[in-house]
């Protein structure tokens, strides 16, 4: 009953949110992954992890992009405060995607580095 429970609604509990520094540790220990920036580009231009990826859930375009990104690679996302990566994550799993991490808190927690641009 469970497992229909949760392939109907969605089991929170196959998404790893990572704090910030379970999140730059786990991209320490990953080989080919790919850090996504969920946010708009205005936000992503303001402040944002080196090496980021923009993009933006917002766009009607998305679900297309991340329909291109290859499914075995290692993916960590992260927006403004971790709502939008989770929903993000979310999506991307029921996609088939198998590591997908979240950045709890988004990039307001974040304690690495950032660039500006």
């Amino acid at each position: 009953m469970a497992s229909l429970l949760s392939s109907l609604f969605g089991n929170h509990n196959d998404i790893s949110n990572l704090d910030s520094d379970s999140f730059e540790r786990m991209m320490n220990e990953e080989k080919n992954f790919i850090l996504i920036d969920v946010r708009t580009l205005e936000e992503h231009k303001s402040l944002r992890i080196p090496n980021s990826k923009l993009i933006d859930i917002y766009k009607p375009s998305f679900q297309d992009q991340i329909e291109k990104l290859n499914r075995s690679k290692p993916y960590f996302v992260y927006c403004r405060a971790g709502r939008r990566s989770h929903s993000a994550c979310k999506q991307m799993k029921s996609m088939g995607f198998e590591k997908v991490y979240n950045l709890k808190g988004g990039i307001i927690s974040w304690s690495g580095k950032t660039e500006k641009g």
